[in-house]
């Protein structure tokens, strides 16, 4: 099949229209290459002639193609301890913060979102184990979520290559993966298994309640793609997903502060992070 024709302005922005209200992505048109490159792709995917011809597939909801669509625009640039100074953060300050405020031995969920192919939330489960001391004590759930659904099969799978190992030493990844030949690891089965993995539009607030109450929440390098509306919807939707006194934890270049007035802003000695208040005491 030929390679189909540039879109139009009209349909650019349809399309875009369209991920937008699924996704809360923003593609403009300084993303125009991105996106009909994307576009031709899954239009010869499904043997779709015409750009008329796709966009009424995917207006029948036909929903496994929603997904390869939303699939194919996900921006997924991750590896083991990126920005290891929240990890670091996380088990020096955060953790303690949970503890004093929680009572008895309650459970401590973490949740990665978006998590892509798994490297955060499972450098989350190894940073534990080889920091903090406590680990062994309390009932620890990590949640990695994603709304990108083929990113999600490769996190359960676990299999990585040697770019996203390239800020572990040695000494981890022989104690937390084995090798398969060809520069392949995955990480071991306890590991594997100690990560829940859910599909989660962080601007779905259905989909989003549904994960539950969580300790810290890790959402980084995600909202710098939506519109200040969806960012504060995704904001809201964090701060309801939180505990009282729970955290969030941002992307480097991200502040919440430009977001939403929800959060108090704590500031550590190794990063800068967003609180959801205490309940007001009687």
């Amino acid at each position: 099949m030929a390679d189909p024709s540039p879109l139009t302005s009209e349909e650019f922005r349809r399309l875009a229209e369209f991920l937008y209200r699924r996704t809360g992505m923003v593609f403009s048109e300084a993303k125009r290459y991105f996106v009909e490159r994307r576009i031709a792709e899954r239009m010869s995917a499904t043997s779709c002639r015409s750009f008329t011809d796709y966009f009424a597939q995917l207006r029948n909801d036909e929903r496994r193609e929603v997904e390869e669509l939303i699939n194919a625009f996900t921006i997924n640039e991750t590896y083991f301890y990126r920005e290891d100074y929240q990890l670091a953060c996380l088990t020096t300050d955060l953790l303690a913060a949970r503890l004093a405020a929680k009572r008895g031995r309650d459970a401590i969920r973490i949740w990665s979102a978006p998590c892509s192919t798994g490297e955060e939330p499972y450098s989350i489960a190894i940073w534990l184990l080889e920091n903090w001391k406590e680990v062994d004590d309390y009932d620890i759930e990590i949640v990695g979520s994603d709304i990108d659904t083929d990113v999600l099969e490769a996190a359960a799978e676990g299999i990585f290559r040697k770019r996203a190992l390239m800020k572990l030493s040695p000494d981890l990844v022989a104690r937390y993966f084995h090798p398969l030949g060809d520069e392949r690891w995955q990480i071991l089965d306890d590991l594997r298994q100690s990560v829940r993995f859910s599909r989660v539009n962080l601007v779905d607030t259905r989909q989003t309640r549904l994960q539950g109450a969580f300790d810290v929440i890790f959402c980084r390098n995600v909202l710098i793609y939506f519109d200040d509306e969806s960012r504060r919807i995704a904001a809201e939707n964090l701060y309801e997903n939180l505990l009282p006194g729970g955290f969030v934890c941002l992307g480097h270049t991200e502040s919440m502060s430009r977001i939403s007035p929800l959060f108090e802003v704590c500031r550590y000695s190794g990063a800068i992070v967003y609180r959801k208040p205490m309940e007001l005491r009687a």
